[in-house]
């Protein structure tokens, strides 16, 4: 019999695994506003394969700061279109464990990064007083 506390926990429960990491890949930044039935089952192949939900946390942050942090004379990346863009970070870091607490420090920095972004670079106007 499944106890009721192990219902509410995502590593044992395949619908909230799947919600929680459509969850977490939609609210990142370059990333669609919905989760396509790819995604879904992108996110169920995770949970076959025993993947942890902080594992996969760690691999969406990572791979969106990664992104983040370019040179400005590097053109944009495209936006993210595919959960499955995210499986090579997971590999390595299935391979290569983050130290303890790298999780909290990605979240900071990725905070950081979306609620103060870099000024655009602006032309200045011939009508400008800024000359």
């Amino acid at each position: 019999m499944t106890s009721a506390s192990s219902i509410l926990e995502p590593q044992s429960n395949p619908a909230l695994y799947v919600a929680a990491v459509l969850t977490l890949y939609v609210d990142l930044p370059d990333t669609p506003l919905r989760a396509s039935v790819p995604d879904q089952r992108q996110a169920r192949t995770w949970f076959d394969r025993g993947v942890p939900l902080e594992v996969v946390e760690t691999a969406l942050l990572l791979t969106c700061l990664r992104r983040t942090v370019r040179p400005d004379d590097v053109p944009p990346l495209p936006r993210i279109r595919s959960l499955a863009y995210f499986q090579p970070v997971i590999e390595e870091l299935r391979a290569h464990p983050a130290p303890g607490g790298y999780l909290q420090y990605l979240r900071v920095k990725l905070r950081n990064i979306v609620d103060n972004p870099a000024p655009a670079a602006v032309q200045k106007s011939t009508f400008s007083d800024d000359r």
